[in-house]
């Protein structure tokens, strides 16, 4: 079966829910416990900030060989390991800590992200089947599959709705080269007198699922890589929000934009017209 081809009976994904939760639930308590005895710069990536720690990557290979020995026919794209090509058609979007530099310095803001699409695994052509984002500072589980809505615990989450852009509590996050960051910070300029204020939270995996919740009122970054926001982009949008990209197109490592579907449309044009402007 390829990629293209696969196909899922909804009436599986409360199972494959259930197995997802299981195996982002058992790395978020194992990252939580090496958090504990100590955490060290392992490497750094794409700069100097950009960081990883040793549990990043044991963390990930844990969530790994949980998924080989459940699923061995499914693929895996994960931050700190290689691609791997399955054969159902399914693949495993893998954040073992969204939001390391929180995780390296003991805030609470990063989590085990872990989701499962079909199709080819990019966000423009993959549909997301299921998602878990475990918070282990808070002790908090966000979930959803498709079709199924999102769900905190035994709450359903929802979107908050009828919020304009002028009183939007709105998520972002920045990169970790020195012109991203600039060019991010020019379209902030620009955003930021229209809405209620700004948080930054340092995970976009928290941020989604605080969107989800009624935490924030819209969320929007440049750069975020795939396993950023699997997980979380279908939780958002099991709770009502739309979740897009640049030019009306599908996020993107260009742009993610999540909010409430009024407001989706104000930010979209905010945001392409601070990024006119800088």
């Amino acid at each position: 079966m390829t990629e293209r081809e696969a196909s899922v009976d909804p009436t599986e994904l409360p199972a494959l829910l259930a197995l997802v939760r299981d195996i982002a639930v058992q790395a978020a308590e194992f990252a939580a416990a090496a958090r504990r005895t100590g955490v060290e710069v392992a490497a750094t990536k794409s700069t100097p900030t950009d960081v990883v720690t040793a549990t990043d990557r044991e963390t990930e290979a844990l969530i790994r060989s949980r998924i080989a020995a459940a699923r061995p026919d499914d693929g895996v794209l994960g931050e700190e390991g290689s691609m791997l090509i399955g054969t159902s058609g399914l693949t495993w979007v893998v954040d073992p800590i969204d939001g390391t530099v929180n995780f390296l310095y003991g805030l609470p803001g990063w989590a085990v992200s872990v989701a499962v699409v079909a199709g080819p695994p990019e966000p423009s052509s993959w549909r997301a089947l299921a998602g878990v984002v475990v918070n282990p500072s808070t002790g908090e589980v966000f979930e959803a599959f498709a079709g199924g809505g999102a769900r905190l615990g035994d709450r359903a989450l929802h979107v908050n709705e009828g919020v304009p852009l002028g009183r939007a509590l709105v998520g972002t996050g920045f990169g970790y080269s020195a012109e991203r960051r600039r060019e991010q910070a020019e379209v902030l300029l620009g955003v930021l007198p229209q809405v209620r204020d700004i948080r930054r939270a340092g995970s976009a995996a928290v941020d989604l699922c605080a969107l989800a919740a009624g935490r924030l009122d819209a969320f929007y970054e440049r750069g975020l890589n795939p396993w950023d926001h699997a997980a979380g982009a279908l939780i958002a949008r099991e709770a009502g929000a739309l979740v897009g990209g640049p030019r009306g197109g599908s996020e993107s490592d260009e742009l993610v934009v999540a909010a409430a579907p009024g407001l989706f449309e104000e930010l979209s044009a905010a945001i392409a017209a601070a990024g006119e402007r800088g």
